[in-house]
């Protein structure tokens, strides 16, 4: 409403008499009044998400540390299939090798894993220790292999990989050969028996300053058939095939220094599904 609406105009009551309009403001009588600027209709629709945001936010937070909150938001977040299950690694070993592993799908891929660390350790170069694995993992009437691996084992081989026949390491030198299982896949399973891949990456060669045949990676698929002996998962046979294996990356090789060292200092683990 103009300030002419507001006070009327002409005569007042008919008695010819006139009254004289007083400016409300300091401002130009005679001019159109000014208007208050108005904000931008964008500026305040931006402003009003950000209050949003903002309090969306708080509230978020607000109800995640509140005592009497959503239950459900305090509960934690279920399992998926290449994360670790709550069913704990075994915490025994028999010369050197994981014993005790559960009756049940996650046994016997735990079974599987540390069957591929033992087999892929550099105990396997040395007759005594070799014995001593295979006895422990396969079963009795697998374990006759010994003989069939002891050929393999020859010394003629041994020296291939610059081993004397012992397989022990020229002095100053260290042979790398590690197992490193990356995942575990169940190709089948019963109560008494499981045949499990084990998708695992490899360390083999020998570091040293005059070493022919430095440390290289592998990538390799370890196939085990399994069955429930003596209250533990044993092996009964086992397969290899190469892969699956990604692209090499780009980070530069070590020197055969740094190689000896990180076998010396870096322990393997006892793998549990």
């Amino acid at each position: 409403m103009s300030n002419d609406d507001h006070y009327g105009g002409g005569d007042v009551g008919g008695t010819g008499q006139t009254r004289t309009r007083l400016p409300d403001s300091p401002s130009d009588p005679y001019g159109t009044p000014r208007r208050t600027p108005r904000a931008s209709r964008g500026l305040v629709t931006v402003v009003g998400v950000v209050v949003l945001l903002v309090a969306a936010i708080a509230f978020a937070n607000q109800s995640s540390d509140s005592p009497g909150g959503d239950t459900a938001s305090d509960k934690p977040p279920t399992t998926t299939s290449t994360a670790p299950t709550g069913t704990a690694p075994v915490t025994t070993k028999t010369a050197g090798i994981p014993k005790g592993f559960a009756h049940d799908e996650q046994g016997a891929q735990s079974a599987a894993a540390n069957f591929a660390v033992a087999l892929g350790s550099d105990g396997m170069l040395k007759k005594d220790v070799r014995h001593a694995l295979v006895d422990g993992i396969y079963t009795a009437e697998a374990a006759q292999r010994k003989g069939t691996q002891d050929t393999a084992y020859s010394p003629a081989f041994l020296a291939t990989l610059g081993l004397d026949p012992n397989g022990n390491a020229p002095q100053g030198n260290t042979f790398v050969t590690r197992a490193v299982p990356v995942g575990t896949r169940v190709e089948s399973y019963t109560p008494t028996t499981a045949k499990v891949a084990v998708w695992y990456t490899g360390l083999v060669g020998m570091s040293g300053a005059k070493s022919t045949t430095p440390v290289r990676t592998t990538w390799k698929t370890w196939i085990f058939e399994l069955t429930w002996a003596g209250e533990d998962w044993k092996v009964v046979s086992d397969t290899q095939q190469d892969g699956p294996a990604p692209v090499p990356g780009d980070v530069a090789a070590s020197s055969s220094d740094d190689i000896s060292k990180a076998v010396q200092e870096f322990g393997g683990f006892t793998y549990a599904r």
